[in-house]
């Protein structure tokens, strides 16, 4: 058994069969809440270059992955899929941030937002695969893309990095289009889609917010200007614009005012 999170979060990141992933990422989490784990032990093991995962499904270029109308049930299942990927990738990204920066100067507090979100993820995981099966579909069946973890390995050298490409641009683009999806499929009669995706959008907020807490709180202390250290960092380390429509009011109630992001639409790295 992990006796620190560094080692619990290496564990979960680590394992290739996904009910074992989410149970030790909860686990993990459960554990920290409850101060039963130091952060780390001179004993970890190596943080791994890829997250485990199963034989399926199979990784193709983002422009391969097929896009289907909602109106169908292949379209809907189709999307599902996709956001099972997103969340089972949000989970190893929570992951992968508790366990390389666990061995630098950061305050102890800054874990407990990471190990919160990864408890969320896993289980929004859970819930966009007991959807499918309920579809009869399961995940895996088809294709997906590794652009996501792309982000982790891109980011992997400097926390600020990583706090300005996943939480204040990944999980953020969730908040402009997740509420447009949840309509879609309540206008096909998917009330039971549309409620898990309610549950993302309300859980992403927070994941949002705690990622532009920690970025304000790390430019304070370098004594950079949001804002600007932000649109630095996406032209450095992301590929492609960021696209509209954006959701200023989400964004803004998580710390992320427009002021961040509305010049890269068209002048990000491509």
């Amino acid at each position: 058994m992990p006796t620190s999170l560094r080692q619990a979060a290496i564990s979960a990141l680590s394992a290739r069969n996904l009910d074992e992933k989410v149970q030790r990422t909860r686990a993990a989490h459960a554990d920290w809440k409850a101060q039963r784990l130091s952060l780390r032990d001179p004993r970890d093991a190596p943080i791994p270059d890829q997250p485990g995962r199963p034989a399926k499904p199979l990784l193709v270029p983002p422009t391969d992955v097929k896009r289907r109308s909602l109106k169908s049930e292949k379209g809907r299942i189709a999307l599902l899929h996709a956001l099972a990927h997103i969340e089972l990738n949000a989970v190893d990204l929570a992951l992968d941030i508790v366990a390389r920066f666990a061995i630098e100067p950061v305050p102890r507090s800054f874990f407990d937002g990471w190990m919160g979100g990864a408890d969320d993820e896993a289980r929004h995981f859970s819930l966009l695969r007991a959807r499918l099966a309920e579809l009869g579909a399961a995940y895996g069946d088809l294709p997906a893309h590794n652009g996501l973890w792309e982000a982790a390995r891109e980011t992997s050298e400097a926390l600020h990095a990583r706090l300005a490409i996943v939480p204040l641009v990944l999980e953020a683009r969730g908040l402009d289009v997740t509420q447009s999806m949840v309509s879609q499929l309540e206008a096909t009669g998917d009330y039971a889609s549309a409620s898990i995706l309610k549950i993302i959008y309300e859980d992403e907020k927070t994941h949002v917010a705690v990622g532009a807490e920690w970025f304000r709180f790390y430019c304070l202390r370098s004594g950079d200007k949001p804002a600007e250290a932000f649109q630095a960092l996406v032209k450095r380390h992301f590929r492609g614009p960021l696209k509209p429509p954006f959701n200023d009011i989400a964004r803004a109630a998580a710390g992320v005012t427009p002021s961040f992001y509305r010049s890269l639409c068209a002048t990000s790295r491509s």
